[in-house]
């Protein structure tokens, strides 16, 4: 739901990046999904692996939008 919304607010500010980067998000959710229904452990690590980078990733962007630590500079 969250990606959704946040597919939202990129739509009304032109950022092409952050929309190309939620539909991998969305698209990589549903693979992660569907690996764990169908138990497909090779899915479910890449989901695993996917989400390790897009936590990190969004940790970034809130440091540096806050000016966190050396980001102010």
């Amino acid at each position: 739901v969250c990606v959704l919304e946040r597919q939202i607010f990129d739509f009304l500010g032109y950022q092409w990046a952050p929309i190309l980067a939620n539909f991998v998000h969305i698209i990589i959710v549903i693979l992660g999904l569907f690996g764990t229904i169908q138990y497909r452990p090779r899915y479910i690590k890449g989901y695993a692996v996917w989400l390790v980078l897009w936590v990190t990733w969004n940790v970034f962007v809130i440091c540096f939008y806050l000016e966190a630590g050396d980001l102010s500079k």
